[in-house]
């Protein structure tokens, strides 16, 4: 284990220490009552909920099925608190409350009954105090979700199940607010400050909890939105999780006749024009540090809410990303090093990698993480080879924490090494866009720096790149560690066929375009891949692999080239002749 790579495990170890020292010195419940001062008697506003509804599934919920991450659970009767969960991600989603707004959106007699019986078992259930419930950021959902369905909960009620909700809700919140002494850092501590900023406004006699819970929102939202509007994980997903809360609380304040805080609408207005440069043409996002299936539902709706409409930015500097716009095509690249070590455990070892694009079809891609069952695919998906860029020696650009008790103080296994130069510069030349990027993962293992070039026409038809392992100034270059795998991950979705000479593949698109792949001095092979953020769970994929050795052959060139028989490369030249175009 190398120095660094143990001065980072120190480092991550020594901040947990101190936190859990810390949380365990505040406990106890004389502490807790005092995290929430001043009484509440009644709730004054709920906040509205942006997730999708669907009234369908009230009637599934009414028969006892319960469907959460995948996972189908009916209860035949029984409480659903007391049933054994298929997994930690449906438990999550069950102890979250969301599904309370498909009752709500079935608006009847029954839906709102059956809402306050399950809300008064759960009341009443010691199942609540099950781990996975008590996480800080399922409790942030829980009590977010409780403030935002109360008026379906609370219709037609009477005053005793009114106080007993309003008990259990401040039991909630104390709990959420002794939580914030030990949660993870990044978007599970943001969560924690959303909800309780929703709490002191949704609830009366809280005037000095909310000048307490906003002082500390614009706290966390001016250290983890970058200037940029990217977040410091540098997970795109991490945008839309926040968003889709932090939106009704904008209106949430506006409600209450309070103010937003300044940090609080600049934020929003940075995330949002990020948010739309990582999207692809066909409404996805692209797959870097953690995202997974894009929500599709969510991010219609947030859009509605996206005032620039504008041309995304080329050039993330803050968050590490480089966008290329040309014509139809689109080619997005990790540009950036890896993000603080206390916010790194979904972060992958994608340095340099890219996603290309043309019109409505994917065609380069990562394989992203799935929606589910992560635990299972984590490892891969974090890993140099999941990704479209170079791997030196089938090993990652990033080191991992990797000991099983490690991995359970630290709450995940966060990147303890990695690139710590990662170099950009971008032209506009005579041809178009070209994009020099490098970067030092490799240096202290195999004494290599990987550098990548990419050039896009400015029409959008071809795009050319170089990758170049070359030595490292004082590392140690081995000849038994200098082989290196260039990987292209393509979209499930593309038909792939390698070419006689074995040195290129054609690519068919689902619109009916050709592009051509070739590297002219380098043998091409197609081989199996998986692509894991699809809707419906991991699917099977293809990936274009050329296998070389940086002593022998340190440079592989390669491009992707639009055919001219391709509809789109039709219709341009038609245009250009001003030409009637015909069906197809």
């Amino acid at each position: 284990m190398s120095s660094v790579h143990r001065r980072g495990i120190s480092s991550l170890v020594v901040g947990r220490f101190a936190r859990t020292m810390v949380a365990r010195a505040s406990g106890g419940s004389a502490a807790l009552t005092r995290l929430w001062p001043g009484r509440t008697d009644r709730l004054i506003i709920a906040p509205h909920d942006l997730r999708t509804a669907d009234a369908t599934r009230a009637a599934e919920i009414y028969a006892g099925r319960f469907v959460f991450a995948g996972k189908i659970v009916t209860s035949h009767g029984r409480s659903i608190f007391d049933i054994e969960p298929p997994s930690d991600d449906w438990e999550a989603a069950l102890f979250g409350f969301g599904w309370l707004r498909h009752l709500r959106a079935a608006d009847t007699a029954i839906t709102r009954a059956n809402a306050r019986s399950l809300v008064d078992d759960w009341l009443g259930n010691m199942a609540r105090h099950r781990p996975v419930g008590r996480r800080p950021e399922v409790t942030a959902r829980r009590v977010i979700s409780l403030l935002s369905q109360a008026p379906l909960v609370l219709s037609d009620t009477d005053g005793k199940f009114y106080r007993r909700y309003l008990r259990g809700l401040t039991r909630e919140i104390r709990a959420l607010r002794h939580a914030l002494l030990d949660v993870s850092d990044g978007v599970p501590r943001l969560q924690v400050t959303i909800a309780l900023c929703y709490a002191a406004l949704c609830l009366a006699n809280q005037a000095r909890n909310i000048r307490g819970a906003t002082k500390r929102l614009s706290e966390e939202l001016q250290r983890q939105i970058l200037p940029d509007g990217g977040h410091v994980s540098r997970n795109p997903g991490a945008l839309i999780e926040l968003l889709i809360d932090l939106l009704p609380l904008r209106q949430t304040f506006a409600a209450r006749n309070i103010a937003p805080p300044p940090a609080l609408l600049n934020a929003i207005d940075r995330m949002m024009p990020m948010l739309r440069f990582f999207r692809h043409g066909d409404g996805a996002i692209a797959l870097f540090n953690g995202m997974s299936a894009t929500p599709s539902d969510l991010l219609a709706t947030l859009l509605a809410y996206d005032d620039s409409h504008g041309t995304p930015m080329a050039s993330m500097p803050h968050s590490g990303y480089q966008r290329i716009d040309a014509g139809s095509t689109l080619v997005i690249v990790d540009a950036g090093s890896p993000p603080p070590p206390n916010v790194s455990q979904d972060a992958h070892a994608g340095c340099l990698s890219f996603e290309l694009s043309s019109g409505p079809s994917r065609i380069v891609i990562n394989c992203g993480m799935p929606g589910t069952n992560r635990e299972s695919w984590r490892g891969f998906a974090r890993s140099t080879p999941a990704h479209s860029t170079v791997t030196c020696h089938d090993t990652s650009s990033c080191s991992f924490v990797e000991r099983s008790a490690m991995k359970k103080l630290l709450q995940g296994a966060p990147i303890v090494s990695g690139p710590s130069r990662v170099e950009n510069r971008r032209e506009e030349v005579a041809n178009g866009v070209l994009l020099t990027t490098s970067h030092d993962g490799y240096r202290d293992r195999f004494g290599v720096l990987h550098q990548r070039v990419i050039m896009v026409k400015h029409d959008g038809s071809r795009v050319d790149g170089e990758d170049t392992l070359e030595p490292a100034q004082g590392g140690r270059h081995r000849a038994a560690q200098a082989d290196y795998a260039l990987r292209f991950h393509l979209h499930p979705q593309v038909k792939a066929s390698r070419l006689g000479d074995a040195k290129g593949v054609m690519l068919v698109l689902p619109n009916r375009e050709v592009w051509t792949f070739e590297a002219a001095d380098d043998k091409v092979d197609l081989e199996e891949s998986v692509f894991l953020a699809g809707n419906d769970g991991p699917r099977r994929s293809t990936q274009i692999v050329i296998r070389q050795n940086s002593i022998e052959a340190p440079s592989v060139r390669w491009s992707f080239v639009r055919s001219n028989s391709s509809p789109q490369a039709t219709s341009a030249r038609r245009a250009a002749r001003r030409e009637p175009e015909l069906p197809l």
